[in-house]
């Protein structure tokens, strides 16, 4: 299933703001209906007759920028530290797992934040 069907559990009804790519596009009436006070910033997408303009490609350039910094944890959890597949192991070992993995990652973050500020 594609996360964008599974957006009705995803949603806990206190967003103020919902993020996503352009496959969310179509999910404006779910983000109402689940989350009444969040503001839709999912991406806008062009079709071959209308084309996006420029104050509309600027504004997905902006909301690219901060979904950007919160996929690239995804991108470290799953290669470097391979998060790929849970295994089964138990809810708590999983669990235990996870937690490590997001620790590790956000010491890898603030690592290579500190070589850049260095240099």
């Amino acid at each position: 299933m594609h996360d964008s069907q599974a957006l009705p559990y995803l949603l806990h009804g206190k967003e103020r703001r919902v993020w996503g790519d352009s496959a969310y596009r179509g999910q404006r009436e779910v983000i109402r209906k689940y989350a009444r006070h969040a503001r839709d910033f999912t991406q806008e997408k062009a079709t071959n007759n209308h084309p996006l303009s420029d104050q509309q490609r600027s504004r997905n350039r902006t909301k690219s920028q901060v979904r950007a910094k919160v996929e690239h944890c995804f991108l470290i959890i799953k290669r470097i530290f391979g998060f790929n597949k849970v295994r089964y192991r138990g809810l708590a070992k999983n669990l235990n797992r996870l937690q490590v993995t997001c620790a590790l990652t956000n010491l890898f973050s603030a690592r290579n934040h500190l070589l850049r500020v260095a240099a």
